[in-house]
């Protein structure tokens, strides 16, 4: 393994089960938890979205109403920008060095290297911070995407249980592509099918959106809500949408279906895109667009001209631009399950938005899709409100790997020994503490394992991009990259760039002596990052515990 230093709108009840194949079945807290008095711990929301760009947040008005009722983290990063390797990294608090999980797929099985097959390999599904709520009291729900090959098709077993839920909703890849789809319950620690047949094609746009996978996740999600929001103990629900991400087939579930497929009553009108006029949303909206990537090419350490890796052709403006309204498009319906959620969670429930990664659409004279150290891929929203949460913008720089130990703190709990993140609790009060200023980036090659569910949208893109490692801080990017996609070899380059004066990344500026200082307190910080080689459950060193100080 290469390192990285290195029918119709009702639903069809089928009555397969598998039982539990894993310790600590889906089910009730143990008895030494559950309370004799009501529990006044707060709840918990978090809604995760899936390829959710920054250039989208403008046009959601939940957004805006989270922005200015609680904290937003405009510096939050994702420790990669592919699903799975990032989802890993949120539920355990680990980078992917870590959780073992280093792509989205597994070649079927074959190279231990990402997808659930890793993720069950590796163990995380007991560190999973889920796991010690349950424990400790918390009702936990889930509801929507899970993990890459976390599946299900017609004439293949179920998988198995996922410890650490009270309630496990989880919707199958087929909903992708917006219709016809199952998705799970679990009763008495085993899993139950519900499979979400589409209406024909001749049904009424309503019936359709009926149907559609956000409104099923959404009306599974005010499910759980309904029935815990007065109950004694306190819960934890995850919402986990397949939007905005594009459909994975073809061609699409309807004769009209957009690569990224919004419900019918978002697809035509000038304000389908929410707070923006469709007609407003341009390429000006996506920094770095039409920028050559000549200027990005990689530096060898002496500063010379390495192997340039983005040598595909970039996105048209036209299809940048058509993908971009569609994408908003199919942000309203997630737009209006949250405000429904903010609407229906009382005054002791916090609520979580952000998204597993965010996507490229042309900048940086790329094609479409996700995967880069750049700021289109790793920079995700980040808002909390709830119950004593001052408004107002954070200077701290997140990671996806700091909200584990946040939600153990939240249910009063000392975050586990092997958690690599750091609880943002404290900021929820203090909107000017800084304990952290940079997050740390980790990036395997897909050509290890191939099958990409985006290959058939995005090409051999993501199989260009190069394995890396990298640093973030508020106003700069520094990346380690290996050049050589062999699994056994290595070779070198690496890419700076400063965020003072332009929003992307202009020009790699690793060889200028003007950044020489820069660069090198960069380097020395992913030096650092190098010895924290810690796996599993391994307790985290403290020297790695202060490297992103």
């Amino acid at each position: 393994m290469k390192q990285l230093v290195r029918g119709w709108a009702g639903f069809c009840l089928l009555t397969l089960m598998v039982g539990a194949s894993m310790a600590a079945p889906v089910g009730p807290p143990r008895a030494a938890a559950v309370r004799a008095t009501a529990d006044t711990r707060p709840n918990v929301v978090v809604v995760m979205l899936d390829d959710f760009s920054m250039d989208l947040v403008q046009t959601m008005r939940s957004v805006q109403k989270m922005r200015k009722a609680g904290a937003s983290y405009p510096h939050s990063f994702v420790t990669d920008s592919l699903c799975c390797v990032s989802r890993s990294s949120f539920f355990t608090g680990q980078y992917p060095h870590q959780t073992g999980v280093r792509t989205n797929t597994s070649n079927q099985g074959q190279s231990g290297l990402g997808g659930w097959p890793a993720y069950l390999a590796n163990g995380n599904p007991g560190r999973a911070f889920n796991v010690r709520l349950q424990e400790s009291g918390y009702t936990t729900g889930f509801v929507g995407k899970f993990l890459n090959e976390y599946e299900w098709s017609p004439g293949r077993a179920l998988p198995p249980v996922v410890p650490g839920w009270s309630t496990f909703n989880t919707v199958f890849g087929s909903a992708y592509d917006g219709w016809d789809f199952a998705s799970t319950s679990v009763t008495d620690g085993k899993l139950r099918l519900v499979q979400h047949d589409a209406p024909p094609a001749s049904a009424s746009d309503s019936a359709k959106d009926k149907a559609y996978a956000g409104t099923v996740i959404g009306d599974l999600a005010m499910e759980f809500l309904t029935a815990n929001e007065a109950a004694a103990a306190p819960y934890f629900l995850e919402v986990a949408l397949y939007a905005p991400h594009n459909r994975t087939q073809p061609e699409g579930h309807y004769a009209d279906d957009a690569l990224f497929p919004p419900m019918f009553r978002d697809r035509t009108g000038d304000r389908s895109c929410g707070r923006v006029a469709c007609r407003k949303l341009t390429a000006a909206d996506l920094p770095g667009f039409g920028d050559p990537a000549k200027d990005n090419r990689p530096r060898t350490a002496g500063g010379k001209r390495a192997r340039a890796w983005n040598t595909g052709r970039p996105l048209s403006r036209a299809l940048a631009v058509r993908d971009l309204r569609d994408r908003a498009r199919m942000s309203q319906s997630a737009d209006r399950l949250i405000s429904r959620i903010l609407r229906t969670v009382g005054p002791d429930t916090y609520v979580v938005l952000t998204s597993d990664n965010g996507f490229h659409l042309g900048q940086n004279g790329l094609g479409r899709g996700k995967g880069t150290a750049y700021d289109t891929d790793v920079r995700v929203p980040l808002l909390v409100t709830g119950p004593g949460v001052v408004p107002g913008q954070r200077r701290e720089v997140t990671s996806n790997i700091d909200l584990a130990p946040t939600f153990e703190e939240l249910a009063g709990l000392s975050p586990a020994a092997y958690r690599s993140g750091l609880s943002l609790v404290p900021t929820f009060t203090q909107p000017a503490l800084v304990r952290q200023s940079y997050a740390f980036l980790e990036h395997t090659q897909q050509t290890l394992t191939g099958g990409d569910p985006d290959a058939a949208f995005t090409g051999s893109e993501l199989d260009r991009i190069p394995s890396y490692t990298a640093v973030r801080s508020r106003l700069a990017l520094l990346v380690r990259l290996d050049l050589d996609p062999r699994a056994k070899r290595t070779s070198w380059g690496y890419e700076y760039y400063s965020y003072r004066k332009d929003r992307w990344e202009r020009r790699n500026a690793f060889a200028s002596p003007k950044r020489k200082p820069e660069v090198d307190l960069l380097m020395a910080k992913l030096a650092a990052f190098d010895t924290c080689r810690e796996t599993g459950a391994q307790p985290l060193a403290e020297a790695c515990r202060g490297v992103r100080r």
